[in-house]
């Protein structure tokens, strides 16, 4: 019989829950475009509950931090009463930026979860990978690639729209 100790054994389970809550996002994300905002929604996840949500809303809040990332972050410390995030985990349908990234590692985060890579600013591994920075003092786990074919899908539409707009406009 095979020693099947050193097998990689996959959890589908957790595969379901990822897809789940990612899903979730993905309505934060459309909440998003739906005001004009790049669309990009994060949820924020604590012992299998949904604790905050989060949208992109940096053009309609004049507010350059105001990723959905650090929205859903803001809204899960004022929920828990704490800015430290322990067990929380955050889903979110872009790779993260730097900016988001370091925030999560301050919140504690347990894990960041993200569909798309972002080939601009992900700092998840696409750019840099900031989680995996040995001389920082706190590191999150991350997991890419869940419902990134749906992210990437509204993040064309998304941008595919807003040229035939400019385009149009610029015909006038």
């Amino acid at each position: 019989m095979p020693d099947m100790s050193s097998a990689v054994v996959h959890d589908h389970a957790a595969d379901a829950a990822h897809e789940r809550f990612m899903a979730l996002a993905l309505a934060q994300a459309q909440l998003a475009w739906d005001r004009g905002e790049v669309p990009v929604g994060a949820v924020v996840v604590k012992d299998g509950e949904v604790i905050a949500t989060g949208f992109n809303q940096p053009i309609s809040g004049h507010d350059p931090t105001a990723h959905a990332e650090i929205v859903a972050l803001r809204a899960a410390a004022d929920k828990l009463g704490n800015y430290r995030l322990p067990g929380c985990e955050l889903y979110v349908t872009l790779e993260p930026c730097i900016m988001c990234s370091g925030a999560m590692m301050h919140a504690r985060l347990a894990r960041v979860i993200y569909a798309a890579t972002d080939p601009k600013t992900g700092a998840c591994g696409s750019v840099v990978n900031l989680f995996d920075e040995p001389s920082l003092n706190h590191h999150t786990g991350v997991v890419g690639g869940v419902l990134a074919d749906q992210a990437s899908s509204l993040l064309r539409a998304f941008f595919a729209e807003r040229r035939a707009l400019a385009k149009k406009a610029s015909a006038i």
